[in-house]
């Protein structure tokens, strides 16, 4: 039986937003002595199970909708939808 597809959606504040949180980690890491580290910036990541046998183009468009009216905050966050098919 084939596996449903899968979305993937990555949400992170857009390069122009202050990222405290990033800055934090970045923090931590240098005094842990990860001093390769230039910059962390943190986000989120959510996965979708899709209805078995559902449409791509019409799961693309709708995983969009939700991503930018739900999962993301367009005027301060970035994100890209991935559609997987296992």
């Amino acid at each position: 039986m084939k596996e449903p597809m899968k979305a993937r959606v990555y949400v992170s504040f857009k390069s122009t937003v202050l990222d405290p949180q990033g800055q934090t980690i970045h923090a931590a890491l240098a005094s842990l002595g990860h001093s390769s580290i230039a910059a962390v910036r943190q986000g989120k990541f959510f996965e979708l199970t899709l209805t078995p046998g559902v449409d791509r183009a019409a799961a693309t468009a709708e995983i969009e909708q939700i991503a930018q009216d739900v999962l993301a905050n367009p005027v301060i966050e970035d994100y890209r939808v991935e559609i997987i098919e296992d």
